[in-house]
């Protein structure tokens, strides 16, 4: 492709994808498996999802690789396959993206706390996500998108490391509630404290994923409030509601023209990427599509 995501970006609001992960569930993985094996172990799974939001219209894919870094792999077995998997990861979503899409490798927190609140340190840390960003960008990825972030230090470290990685652009997302103090984090990080960290970090690409029990509307509102504090490219991927156990099966409560009837919403708010998190579909992603052409 001839233009870069940010020179495509300053034109039209860019279609991303939704969740992965429920969607390996709805392939067949168990409750609390490990999806991200799936890219070694069944691939055609992991590509056949891929397959399904670039149809669905997502010109921007993400990687089946949120928990892939060492320390998670570690307590699966996987110590030894980083590269492997990573790597994968991002030849899948390349193939599927055939040649006019954009793909980020998926990085996540790495399941720890940093000190003082953990024994893992600063350096450990950038350790473990450079080596995860590393194996994504030789797989392919055009670069790298950290999702689902609740603490600054953590996110300033995933991003500093996926630059000594050798990413060319890094976006970063962290997960925000509603509170009595406004938006915050599960650690406590406001907006405004989320943007000053990944902006001196160098992330090019800032926004949100998933949401603790966050309406549409509430996203719009959280759009509203990083275009306040930022000129750069905004990011939003709200999950599908919150989570609810049904005869064994996750269930998620906000259906597909429910969320898609707000996203000229967010677009208005300034939002420059619009996709989806936990519990959306590739039936989403394409409602979303069509409510973007609609303008």
């Amino acid at each position: 492709m001839s233009d870069t995501l940010l020179e495509a970006v300053r034109h039209k609001v860019l279609l991303a994808d939704g969740a992965i992960g429920t969607e390996l569930l709805r392939l067949g993985l168990d409750a609390g498996g490990f999806g991200e094996s799936w890219n070694i172990e069944r691939p055609e799974q992991v590509l056949s999802v891929h397959k399904a939001y670039r149809e669905a219209g997502a010109r921007l894919l993400t990687t089946n690789s949120f928990r892939g870094n060492r320390a998670t792999l570690s307590g699966h077995g996987l110590t030894e396959r980083v590269e492997e998997i990573n790597r994968r990861a991002s030849e899948l979503a390349r193939e599927a993206a055939n040649g006019d899409s954009w793909v980020l490798g998926s990085i996540g927190p790495f399941g720890g706390f940093l000190a003082p609140l953990g024994p893992t340190s600063e350096n450990e840390a950038r350790s473990l996500f450079e080596e995860q960003a590393r194996a994504l960008l030789n797989g392919g990825a055009d670069g790298i998108a950290i999702e689902t972030m609740t603490a600054r230090e953590e996110l300033d470290a995933a991003i500093r490391a996926s630059r000594a990685a050798g990413a060319k652009l890094v976006v970063a997302m962290m997960t925000f509630g509603k509170t009595k103090k406004g938006y915050r984090t599960m650690m406590g990080v406001s907006p405004e404290e989320m943007i000053e960290t990944a902006a001196a970090a160098g992330a090019d690409v800032v926004g949100s994923n998933c949401g603790q029990g966050l309406s549409m509307q509430q996203y719009v509102e959280l759009v509203g409030r990083f275009r306040a504090l930022t000129g750069k490219p905004i990011i939003i991927r709200p999950n599908a509601g919150l989570p609810d156990l049904q005869k064994g099966k996750v269930k998620y409560n906000q259906i597909p023209q429910t969320m898609a009837d707000c996203v000229r919403d967010l677009v208005r708010a300034g939002a420059n990427i619009i996709g989806g998190c936990c519990g959306t579909t590739p039936e989403h992603i394409r409602l979303f599509g069509q409510a973007l052409a609609r303008g």
